[in-house]
C-alpha cells in the first residue's frame, strides 16, 4: 500500500463501491417510485375521458358533444400542464375538443381498454390517453392529453427525494468509517507513543495487551527482532568487556617490566626504545580501562549497584592521583567540594568524574589551571570540571561526545572516548552533560547535572 494514511486508502476502497450501491440505490428507488406515480397520473386522464364520454349525444345520425364552457374550462384547468383533448365520431372526424391531437401511431384502439401513449402536440411533449366509447350503435375515440411539466417535477423529486438520503448515507458512512478508524488506531497511536519515548538502550518487548488482535502478529515480530537485537547488543558488550579484561591483566604485567627496565641503567638508545614502550603501553591500557567503563555505561545501572551517594565523597578519593598528575604536568588542581547526594553507581560515576579530570590535565598548557566542583544547583546536585586551557569551539561540542572522535590538531594521547563515556554514564543516571565555555570565556567547563531527587525517574534498564 503505497498510501500513507490508512483511513484515506480504506475511503478510497469504500468510495466506489458505496457510490455503486448508490447508483444502483436511486435507480431502483427511482423506478419503484415513478410507475405509481405515472400510473395516477394516467389515471386522471382516463376520468377526464370518461367525463367527455357522458356528454356524446347522438341523434338522427348526427353525434355531438354536449359540453358547457364552464365544464369545458374545468377540464382544462391544470396548475402546471396544459390539457388537450377530442372527441372523434366513428369515421373519425373531431366533433369536439383539439383536431390536432395525434392518436397512436401504429397501434390500433381496441373497442375495450385505454392506450397510454407520448407523442408531441403543438411543439411540446405530451402523454396521450385514448380508447373507444359507445356513442349509439357505433363507437367514437376520446383522446385526453396534458403535457408533461409535472410529470418532470414528479421525476425531479423522486430522484432528490432518493438519491439525497442515499448520499447523506453514503457521506455520513464516510464519516463514520474515517472516524471509526482513528478510533481504532489509537491503540496504535499509544503504542507509537510508547516507543518513542523509549531510549535507544531499551529492548524490552513492547507490550501487546492493549493492542488490536489484527496487529499482534506486527507486534509479535517486532518483539521478536528486538531480542535479536538485545542478544545481539549483550554479545558485542560481553566481547568489548572480556576483550578489554583480558587486556588489563597482560597490559599491567608489561607496564611493570618497563617501569622496572627504565629504573635500570641502560644505554641512551635502549631506555629511548623502552620509554616508548612504556608510554605506549600506558595508553592501551587507558583504552582498554575506557571501553570496559564503555561497556558498562552502555548496559545502564544495575538495580543492585545503586546506592546513596555523595560526589563530594567520590572526588574526594581520587584526588591524591589527580593532583600527583597534575604535579608532573605543573598545572593548577583546585578542588572545590561541597556535598552533593545522588543515587547511582559508585564505580560509573568514578569513571565519568576521572575522565572529565584526566582530559582536562591532558589538554591545559603546563601553568595553567584546573578545578573540580561539586555541589547543589536549583536542588540539583551536579559535578563539574572546568578549565583555562584551548576549549572546545561551540561548533565542536556536539561531536566530541561522539566515540573515538577527536578535534582537528588536537594533542595529547587521548582516543576519543572520554566525553563518551562520560555522556552514555550521565544518560544512564538520567542527568545532563553540559558543554560550556568557562570563566571570562576561556577553556573549557563540562557539567554533569543530576536530576531534582523529588522528580520520580524511570531509571535506565539494566540488561545483563
Amino acid at each position: 500500500m503505497s498510501d500513507r494514511s490508512l483511513r484515506a486508502h480504506l475511503l478510497r476502497l469504500l468510495l466506489l463501491p458505496i457510490a455503486g450501491v448508490l447508483a444502483v440505490g436511486a435507480v431502483a428507488a427511482y423506478y419503484l417510485a415513478l410507475e405509481p406515480a405515472t400510473d395516477a397520473h394516467d389515471a386522471s386522464l382516463v376520468d377526464a375521458g370518461i367525463a367527455l364520454g357522458e356528454r356524446i349525444r347522438t341523434s338522427g345520425g348526427v353525434t355531438t358533444v354536449d359540453l358547457p364552457f364552464a365544464a369545458e374550462q374545468v377540464l382544462r384547468t391544470d396548475p402546471y400542464d396544459k390539457v388537450f383533448y377530442a372527441v372523434r365520431d366513428p369515421q373519425g372526424h373531431v366533433i369536439a375538443g383539439d383536431a390536432g391531437i395525434p392518436l397512436p401511431d401504429g397501434v390500433p384502439l381496441p373497442r375495450e381498454g385505454t392506450v397510454f401513449y407520448d407523442a408531441v402536440y403543438g411543439g411540446a411533449k405530451i402523454r396521450a390517453a385514448s380508447y373507444r366509447t359507445h356513442c349509439g350503435d357505433a363507437l367514437c375515440t376520446i383522446t385526453v392529453a396534458e403535457t408533461t411539466q409535472k410529470r418532470n417535477r414528479l421525476v425531479r423529486q423522486i430522484l432528490i427525494g432518493s438519491v439525497l438520503p442515499q448520499a447523506l448515507l453514503a457521506t455520513l458512512t464516510l464519516v463514520i468509517v474515517w472516524f471509526g478508524v482513528a478510533r481504532g488506531l489509537a491503540p496504535l497511536e499509544r503504542l507509537s507513543q510508547d516507543i518513542r519515548r523509549r531510549s535507544a538502550e531499551d529492548l524490552s518487548p513492547v507490550a501487546a495487551a492493549r493492542v488490536p488482535e489484527e496487529t499482534r502478529p506486527l507486534i509479535q515480530a517486532l518483539n521478536d527482532q528486538l531480542e535479536r537485537l538485545a542478544a545481539l547488543h549483550r554479545n558485542q558488550q560481553r566481547f568489548l568487556a572480556n576483550a578489554a579484561h583480558q587486556l588489563r591483566t597482560p597490559l599491567a604485567g608489561l607496564q611493570a617490566h618497563a617501569e622496572l627496565a627504565l629504573a635500570q641503567p641502560l644505554p641512551e638508545a635502549a631506555r629511548a626504545q623502552v620509554d616508548q614502550v612504556h608510554s605506549a603501553t600506558v595508553r592501551t591500557a587507558r583504552l582498554a580501562n575506557q571501553l570496559l567503563a564503555l561497556a558498562r555505561a552502555e548496559s545502564g545501572m544495575r538495580p543492585d549497584l545503586r546506592a546513596d551517594l555523595d560526589l563530594r565523597t567520590l572526588a574526594e578519593s581520587a584526588a591524591d592521583e589527580w593532583v600527583h598528575r597534575a604535579l608532573g604536568r605543573d598545572l593548577d588542581l583546585g578542588l572545590e567540594l561541597s556535598p552533593a547526594l545522588v543515587r547511582g553507581d559508585a564505580l560509573l560515576l568514578s569513571e565519568a568524574i576521572g575522565n572529565l579530570v584526566h582530559n582536562a590535565l591532558e589538554y591545559v598548557p603546563r601553568g595553567g589551571h584546573v578545578t573540580v566542583r561539586t555541589g547543589v544547583r536549583g536542588e540539583r546536585a551536579f559535578v563539574e570540571v572546568e578549565d583555562d586551557g584551548p576549549g572546545i569551539p561551540p561548533a565542536e561540542r556536539s561531536r566530541v561526545t561522539e566515540r573515538f572522535y577527536r578535534m582537528p590538531g588536537t594533542s595529547g594521547t587521548g582516543s576519543g572516548l572520554g566525553l563518551a563515556i562520560v555522556s552514555e554514564i550521565a544518560a544512564a543516571h538520567e542527568a545532563s552533560m553540559q558543554i560550556d565555555s568557562g570563566a571570562g570565556g576561556r577553556g573549557c567547563r563540562v557539567e554533569i547535572r543530576f536530576p531534582d531527587p523529588r522528580t520520580p525517574q524511570a531509571g535506565k534498564t539494566w540488561t545483563a
